[in-house]
């Protein structure tokens, strides 16, 4: 039996709740991962000639949270009595 031993690697709470799902499935489509996680991520699939291509971009919901997550860290920074702000 392989001794246990923490992964910092899947320590994130958002990639743990995905390698949770995954281990639990075969397979998932990733609007599955994105609506079971609850991922702030909207998928456009496109082609490029016959080369199909898949973007990404956060949506309305998610830039406000990661702005918001910034601006804590910004708090937590500051506190220090540092700046990460340039100038």
């Amino acid at each position: 039996m392989t001794p246990a031993r923490f992964d910092e690697l899947i320590h994130s709470p958002t990639r743990l709740a995905i390698v949770s799902l995954l281990a639990a499935v075969e397979w998932a489509d990733f609007k599955v991962i994105r609506d079971q996680v609850g991922l702030y991520v909207q998928i456009r699939k496109t082609f490029i000639g016959k080369r199909p291509r898949t973007s990404a971009r956060l949506t309305a919901a998610g830039l406000a949270a990661f702005k918001q997550h910034v601006a804590a860290l910004q708090q937590i920074v500051q506190q220090a009595g540092v700046t990460v702000l340039p100038g």
